[in-house]
């Protein structure tokens, strides 16, 4: 009760901002405006067996990345077309739209739900953040959405098993192969005894994998066997 009071204070305070639309959330208490649901476009069949991006043909299997790529995680799924809320990603992201991840972990929720329960995961792990990105924007967008997620679905959140050591350049302004160049040694594992078996990687954007692929890179090192990954949007790749 004392959550819940404390809850509706600060909304009456400091209203919840429309994922969609970014101004105060209509009706009051709402994660989404009525009249912005729908504005979204999530991920429909048939999407690639590997990364999740939507397929073009029906009767196709994986997508174009996934054919040149050998990628080092399991197999991933995503919920949103990256287009549809790109606007919003970026308010998440840079802008200190923290309140984004109720609605979008719920989402995930919605949409992921019964498939992540499914991978059966020890954990979810965020991708991790330079520590002076995260002194700049004042958290880790995708450590708030797998904390969200975590609460929803019951499954513990482990942000302390590996961490971003290299700054990078910013993927959007990057090739497919100078990613994959760009987060060499970019992540270590902070543990010397994992003993985590099944993961999924939680983020807010997959594009070609290269993050995702670093990462998992040093678990399997670790000794992590089976690598999931589920992100908010994802985008059509090269």
């Amino acid at each position: 009760m004392k959550k819940t009071f404390l809850g509706t204070l600060t909304d009456l305070l400091y209203p919840r901002r429309c994922p969609v639309c970014d101004k105060a959330v209509m009706p009051f208490g709402s994660l989404v405006c009525e009249t912005c649901g729908g504005k979204t476009a999530y991920i429909k069949e048939p999407y690639c067996m590997k990364c999740g991006k939507e397929l073009a043909e029906t009767e196709a299997e994986y997508c174009g990345d996934c054919m040149r790529h050998r990628h080092l995680f399991d197999r991933g799924r995503a919920v949103f077309a990256y287009k549809s809320i790109s606007d919003s990603l970026y308010r998440f992201k840079y802008r200190g739209r923290q309140e984004y991840a109720a609605y979008y972990a719920a989402c995930m929720a919605d949409r992921l739900g019964e498939w992540i329960l499914q991978c059966r995961p020890d954990a979810l792990v965020p991708v991790p953040i330079h520590p002076s990105k995260r002194r700049a924007r004042g958290y880790n967008q995708a450590e708030a959405l797998a904390r969200e997620l975590g609460e929803l679905l019951h499954i513990a959140v482990d942000t302390g098993l590996i961490k971003r050591v290299r700054k990078t350049t910013p993927m959007k302004e990057l090739s497919a192969s100078e990613r994959q160049n760009n987060l060499k040694r970019a992540f270590k594992i902070c543990r010397n005894d994992v003993k985590l078996n099944t993961i999924i990687i939680i983020d807010d954007i997959y594009t070609t994998g290269s993050t995702i692929d670093a990462m998992s890179r040093e678990l399997r090192r670790a000794g992590v066997k089976r690598i999931y990954f589920a992100a908010l949007a994802i985008g059509r790749g090269f």
